[in-house]
C-alpha cells in the first residue's frame, strides 16, 4: 500500500521523481509516519511482549470485569463495544483489520489462544511484527530497497497502516458491497445509491449511536429480498443479483468474516474473484484498503502502472496517446519483475 501511494504520486509528478537523488543506502531514514518520538514511544511501548488480553475476540457487550485495555485504543464507530487495543500483532500476509461479523463481535486473526501456535493449526502465519512498528518498518524497508523513494513516502503518509488506521473496524459484507455499488459510476451516484441501499433496511433506534443515521443491513437481510425490491436503491439488475448472490454466500458460510482472517493472498483472491460481480481488481482493492493485507499490488490498476512508468523513467505523456490497450504503461511481467524487491510491502 505504500508503494502504491508512492508510484500514484509519482505518476503525478514524474519529472521529481525522474530527476529524484540516489542515495547509497538509506541508514539515516528520517520518521515516515509523522508522529513524534513519545507517541511513537507510547504506541510501540510493550511491543515486543504484548499483552495477550488484547487480542481476544472482542464482544460487543463487555463482561462487567474485564481487564482494563490499554488507554491507547479507540472506539469502533460502528456501535458502543469496547476499544480496540493500537498495539496488537501483525504480519505482511494476514489480515490486520478487525472484521466485523454478523453477530456484532470482531476477529482479529491473533488471539491469545493462537498467536504462538502453529500456523497448521491456526491457519494464520506467525505474527511477525505488531501494529505500531508495520507502516515504519514498511516504509524502511522500500527506502532501502531504492532510495528514490524517501521524498515520495515522506510526502504520502499511509494513515490506513497506522496503529489508528489499523484498529478501524470493518464490516466485510458492507465493504463488498459498496465496491459493487461503486463500479462504474461516479463516486456521488456510488454514494446516493448506497444511502438509498441502506434506506431500504431501516434499523431499530436502540442500535443506532446518537450521532448515526443508519445501518448497513446484514446479509441475512439482504439475502431473502427479491431483486425487484434492491433494484429500487437504484441499482441496475445485474448489480442487484451480484448483492443478493454475495449475501447468500455469507449466509450459507462459503464467505465469513473468519475465513478472511484466515485466508491467505492467494486464497482471498481465488475466493472472492469466484463470486459474480467480483473481478481481480475490486477484490485486489478489498485485500488491500479493507484487511489491511500489505503486500497486495495491482498490475492492472493504472494509476500503479503508470506510477510505476513515471517512477522508471518513461514518458508517460507518450505512452497514454499510445493504444497499447491494458498495458499500455508497462508490462505485466516487468511490473512484477520491477516490484519483486519490495515485497512484502507493495
Amino acid at each position: 500500500m505504500v508503494l502504491k501511494r508512492a508510484l500514484r504520486s509519482s505518476a503525478r509528478s514524474p519529472d521529481r521523481t525522474a530527476t529524484a537523488p540516489q542515495r547509497d543506502g538509506a541508514t539515516n531514514i528520517p520518521s515516515i509516519a509523522t508522529r513524534t518520538s513519545s507517541q511513537k514511544s507510547q504506541a510501540g511501548k510493550g511491543a515486543d511482549s504484548l499483552n495477550m488480553e488484547h487480542l481476544a475476540e472482542i464482544p460487543s457487550t463487555p463482561p462487567a470485569k474485564r481487564a482494563r485495555l490499554s488507554p491507547r485504543s479507540v472506539k469502533s464507530k460502528s456501535t458502543d463495544k469496547e476499544p480496540i487495543p493500537l498495539v496488537r500483532p501483525a504480519g505482511p500476509h494476514s489480515t490486520n483489520a478487525p472484521l466485523k461479523t454478523p453477530r456484532g463481535s470482531r476477529l482479529v486473526a491473533y488471539t491469545a489462544e493462537t498467536h504462538d501456535s502453529s500456523p497448521s493449526k491456526t491457519g494464520v502465519p506467525r505474527p511477525t511484527i505488531s501494529t505500531s512498528q508495520i507502516l515504519d518498518e514498511a516504509c524502511a524497508h522500500l527506502i532501502r530497497a531504492d532510495p528514490r523513494l524517501q521524498p515520495l513516502i515522506e510526502k504520502n503518509h499511509c494513515r490506513l497502516f497506522s496503529p489508528e488506521g489499523l484498529a478501524e473496524e470493518v464490516d466485510p459484507f458492507q465493504s463488498l458491497c459498496s465496491g459493487i455499488m461503486a463500479q462504474q459510476v461516479s463516486g456521488a451516484a456510488a454514494n446516493s445509491i448506497k444511502n438509498k441501499f441502506v434506506a431500504l433496511f431501516p434499523a431499530d433506534e436502540e442500535d443506532l449511536q446518537p450521532t448515526a443515521k443508519s445501518l448497513f443491513p446484514s446479509p441475512s437481510q439482504v439475502a431473502p429480498c427479491d431483486v425487484a425490491f434492491l433494484r429500487t436503491a437504484g441499482l441496475s439488475a445485474r448489480k442487484a443479483e451480484y448483492i443478493k448472490g454475495l449475501a447468500e454466500k455469507f449466509v450459507n458460510g462459503e464467505l465469513s468474516a473468519a475465513m478472511l482472517v484466515r485466508a491467505s493472498d492467494e486464497e482471498i483472491l481465488e475466493k472472492l474473484t469466484a463470486v459474480r460481480g467480483l473481478g481481480l481488481w475490486s477484490v485486489q482493492m478489498f485485500a488491500c484498503f479493507a484487511l489491511r493485507r500489505t503486500d497486495i499490488f495491482s498490475t492492472g490498476d493504472l494509476g500503479v502502472q503508470r506510477g510505476m512508468a513515471a517512477f522508471m523513467g518513461k514518458n508517460i505523456q507518450k505512452l497514454k496517446a499510445n493504444k497499447g490497450g491494458k498495458w499500455k504503461y508497462m508490462s505485466e511481467a516487468d511490473m512484477l519483475q520491477h516490484s519483486a524487491k519490495f515485497a512484502p510491502y507493495r
